[in-house]
């Protein structure tokens, strides 16, 4: 450990705050082992888990899923145009990038149908488990349902960034933009023209203001949760932020406040 946090995260206004950072420079603040809602950071777990379910054959990227034309591809990539809590179409598939949880739960009914196994089962033997996060969980909706402790994640983090679950080329193409320059919305965010996404990771690209922070380079990715929750990775870098307090108007410059801090501090 050889980066102090408390400079940066004592005045957060949340009753628990648990954080770390991982790769080149590493440091942990607050309760490493308080287990925490995730709210949509549980879609990037989830997103390991399909990418998995890829990689062992229990289907392809594209195939077709979801409403017709759709694929697994478009519906990681929130590109599937469902709505955020309704699988209904609310634009053409592949015309508006329309942030979805209830395309995370049509990706999770499509991988038991393929593989037999619950989808929570499948995370926990699949990603948890091998990993050695003990006290992960997708307990309910693949895009919102989730709960972990800090450290956790940060195992989750340290295979971002070294993968061993997965190939390194599915690792990429995960973290690479899908479809184009689509605008969309990022909650709380308002609308971004384009709004690039990757396979279940966002990509801060040219959006602003953002979560992760002025000056982070335009290749970040991660996502945040409305738990108050978010998880980024830069290059050999990584953060994850955990508290119990909801995201709102005291996240938004704080976090963007911090993390461009703690960025520029690194020496980036």
């Amino acid at each position: 450990m050889d980066f102090r946090l408390d400079d940066y995260l004592d005045t957060w206004p949340a009753d628990n705050v648990s954080t770390a950072l991982i790769g080149t420079r590493t440091a942990t603040y607050g309760d490493a082992e308080r287990v925490y809602e995730l709210a949509s950071v549980t879609k990037l777990l989830s997103a390991y888990g399909f990418l998995l379910a890829v990689e062992e054959g229990a289907f392809s990227l594209d195939d077709a899923c979801g409403p017709e034309g759709a694929t697994v591809r478009h519906l990681l990539a929130h590109a599937s145009g469902v709505g955020f809590d309704s699988r209904e179409l609310q634009k053409p598939v592949g015309e508006r990038r329309i942030y979805s949880s209830a395309g995370y739960e049509i990706l999770a009914d499509y991988l038991e149908q393929e593989t037999g196994f619950a989808f929570a089962d499948y995370m926990r033997e699949g990603v948890f488990e091998p990993l050695g996060m003990r006290t992960a969980e997708v307990y309910g909706s693949a895009g919102h349902g989730g709960r972990a402790s800090i450290s956790d994640l940060a195992l989750f983090a340290q295979e971002l960034m070294a993968p061993k679950l997965l190939s390194e080329e599915t690792l990429r193409e995960a973290f690479s933009n899908q479809f184009g320059d689509l605008r969309g919305v990022v909650p709380g965010y308002g609308m971004q023209k384009p709004c690039p996404w990757g396979l279940g990771f966002e990509i801060k690209g040219e959006k602003a203001p953002h979560w992760t922070g002025d000056g982070m380079p335009a290749d970040t990715v991660g996502h945040f949760g409305m738990a108050g929750t978010y998880l980024w990775v830069a290059g050999s870098q990584a953060m994850v932020a955990l508290t119990d307090r909801e995201f709102g108007d005291w996240a938004k410059p704080l976090w963007q406040e911090t993390n461009t801090a703690i960025w520029a501090a690194l020496g980036k």
